[in-house]
């Protein structure tokens, strides 16, 4: 369950981020609410997939599927420059989010008797 709270955390970083684009400056009411209600969602969420979680994994994760879903969306509907470049980094960054969920392992706990 904690990570399904990342992932959808994150998305709603994603949103906040993108509000914040289209608030200019906070002058839209609607969007401005929006942002901040996602705001809040995203780290409601993400604190509580950290209590399963370890912290950097759990950091990178989130602020990685934020990172990457933001420039997306800001290079598909927001007119921000596209470049193989950034294409090609975005897609570094989502291989990387891959690699560190498929190496979180299992917490193993050494007790005395297993050394």
């Amino acid at each position: 369950m904690a990570w399904i709270y990342l992932f959808i955390g994150a998305l709603f970083e994603i949103g906040w981020a993108v509000g914040l684009k289209m608030s200019e400056g906070f002058t839209k009411p609607f969007i401005t609410a929006f942002t901040l209600i996602s705001i809040f969602i995203s780290f409601f969420l993400f604190t509580k997939a950290l209590k399963m979680i370890d912290i950097g994994t759990g950091y990178a994760i989130f602020t990685g599927i934020g990172a990457a879903g933001t420039a997306v969306i800001g290079m598909a509907f927001l007119g921000d420059i596209t470049s193989a470049g950034k294409v090609f980094f975005i897609a570094v960054l989502i291989f990387g989010i891959i690699g560190l969920k498929m190496s979180e392992s299992s917490k193993v706990e050494v007790t005395e008797e297993g050394l």
